[in-house]
């Protein structure tokens, strides 16, 4: 029974999937702050129904939290349906932006319909709350953009990335106009905009929005079983003869800045470093083919196995050109490895202390760092030791 007046629980979430593991509508409900979230799927709590969804895999079931109540929750679970399928046919024709756009208007005006228990602020993700918006600002609610990552700045960034590594991936798309026009209304509807990162802010600054209405809200990772190296591995250095183990883990697009560890892994070749790409590829085949033989894609890995992969490593890389922010750098903190980055995600990394960052795209620089370790045992020991 909750010790604060119903006046005092103000906020409704919205959001598609299960976002950061609902952890905004988490910390409001652990905060008596939270009297209803709005969903597409929410998976049941019945055994049947559960049984049944376990033919289709883990994401299903994965989407709920036992921190909130069940009659806080708000889904559709039929329409979901419908919306996941479309995505699926429209993406495999090469129309993705317009699936995301179709499904995203459809569930914020869902959402918009609603008859949702008495509030004061509403909190919606970007690209999936115009209609929310509009109907909240009409009722009279504060409303709060959690805008997911840079917006329409990203997408001529990973444009220009495209032309110049064309053997690495399809055609170029055209600029989704009518996409970002509905994300540049959100910011218009929205009273506060939130971002993860300073690189965000500063991108959205760019495309107009005021300074003013804009707030850095960094993530943050939680785990409760964190299993890391045994304490006779504790030394921050690999044994004698092993190679240097550097993870990438994620999506492997050039977003990520794939294409310029792939350079870097070919300048390393002929030193005793290995690198791990764990992650769904997103590039050509050919690219994979033609990587250098010191550097392995391992493809996508569960939540379990990426677990063993942070374990194996020695040190953590994210040569990323944009993020709004990276959770997998913290992830990596937490299983104790330094962490090699770019200023293009959340400011996580303190540059020569538990890590380096380095400017994107910079190939010169990321080489030298790896060179660095492997020269240095006693710098890898010392930043390792700095997370434990």
């Amino acid at each position: 029974m909750s010790s604060r007046p119903p006046s005092f629980r103000t906020w409704v979430c919205s959001q598609i999937g299960a976002r950061e593991h609902y952890a905004v509508p988490r910390a409001l409900h652990q905060n008596d702050s939270l009297v209803g979230m709005v969903t597409d799927w929410y998976a049941p709590r019945g055994k049947m129904l559960r049984r049944i969804l376990g033919r289709h895999g883990r994401a299903a079931l994965a989407a709920r939290t036992e921190s909130i109540p069940d009659e806080l929750v708000h889904s559709f679970p039929i329409r979901s349906l419908f919306w996941k399928r479309q995505v699926r046919r429209l993406s495999a024709q090469g129309r993705t932006y317009e699936a995301y756009l179709q499904t995203d208007s459809d569930f914020a005006a869902a959402a918009a319909r609603l008859k949702l228990p008495a509030h004061k602020i509403f909190f919606g993700y970007s690209y999936a709350s115009l209609e929310t918006l509009a109907a909240e600002k009409q009722r009279g609610m504060l409303t709060v953009l959690d805008q997911i990552d840079p917006g329409a700045v990203e997408f001529h960034l990973v444009k220009e990335e495209m032309t110049r590594f064309p053997e690495m991936v399809d055609s170029p798309p055209e600029f989704p106009v009518t996409y970002y026009e509905r994300n540049q209304q959100e910011w218009a509807l929205a009273d506060r905009v939130v971002v993860n990162s300073q690189f965000a802010r500063e991108a959205l600054i760019k495309q107009g929005v005021a300074p003013e209405k804009l707030f850095v809200l960094p993530l943050c990772y939680e785990s409760d079983e964190i299993s890391r190296k045994p304490e006779s591995e504790k030394s921050g250095k690999p044994k004698a003869g092993s190679p240097l183990r550097v993870l990438f883990l994620g999506q492997v697009i050039l977003r990520k800045g794939i294409q310029y560890l792939i350079e870097v892994a070919r300048m390393l070749e002929h030193e005793n470093v290995q690198f791990d790409v764990v992650g769904p590829i997103g590039i050509t085949a050919a690219a994979v083919a033609n990587a250098p033989r010191n550097l392995t894609f391992h493809g996508r890995a569960t939540r379990d196995q990426s677990a063993s992969w942070y374990r194996q490593a020695d040190v953590f890389v994210l040569p990323t050109l944009s993020d709004g922010f990276a959770i997998t750098q913290l992830e990596a903190m937490a299983y104790g490895l330094p962490v090699v980055t770019t200023p293009c995600c959340g400011e996580v990394v303190s540059d020569g202390v538990d890590g380096f960052v380095v400017p994107p795209r910079d190939v010169a620089t990321l080489t030298k760092i790896f060179v660095r370790y492997l020269t240095e045992p006693d710098l890898l020991r010392e930043q390792n030791r700095r997370h434990w």
